[in-house]
């Protein structure tokens, strides 16, 4: 744990704005909460992997950064796609130890929690739509079996209905620059 505080006090003072991590130990949000405090950054937010799935949607980042696990899975630490359940129990921990936003990731495999957690907190909720979202709309864009502009404008949409107040996509240069366009903003 020690080493999650000291990355996110290096992440703040080069200018990270919230800093965000991976792991799911139990006790991981408050020791972050108490180091940062500590350290006078009280008013920095701090966004909690509430809900990451054990999920086949990350296979794109993993193979671009050749991290695939050496041995066994991630299995062990990552979230059982079929209980929807463990969402609320580790969102209520992250909240009592003082996470400001919660996040859903993948994001739309599991819009049913994001809206269960919208539900459930008073928190900002995020969605991150991976990179094997991601992919698998650019190939069909690529194939010519989906319009680019109007499949990522619905899927951005789904994840606000859903009760998403915060999207992280490797769209958001391209989506913002369309909405614009659009007049949406």
């Amino acid at each position: 744990m020690k080493l999650s505080c000291i990355q996110c006090y290096v992440s703040l003072t080069n200018l990270c704005n919230i800093p965000f991590y991976k792991s799911h130990q139990d006790g991981r949000v408050k020791a972050i909460r108490d180091a940062l405090d500590s350290e006078g950054f009280t008013n920095v937010s701090i966004l909690s992997y509430t809900a990451k799935y054990a999920s086949a949607y990350y296979g794109p980042f993993r193979d671009a950064l050749d991290s695939h696990p050496g041995f066994g899975d991630k299995k062990t630490y990552q979230q059982d796609p079929a209980n929807g359940r463990e969402a609320l129990i580790e969102a209520a921990l992250d909240a009592e130890e003082g996470a400001d936003m919660l996040m859903v990731k993948p994001g739309m495999p599991y819009l049913d929690i994001i809206r269960r957690l919208k539900d459930a907190s008073d928190l900002p909720i995020a969605a991150y739509h991976v990179s094997g979202e991601y992919a698998m709309l650019k190939a069909a864009v690529e194939k010519g079996w989906l319009d680019e502009k109007d499949v990522v404008l619905e899927t951005l949409t789904c994840f606000k209905r859903a009760g998403a107040d915060i999207i992280l996509t490797y769209y958001a240069k391209q989506a913002a620059q369309w909405m614009k366009e659009d007049g949406l903003y």
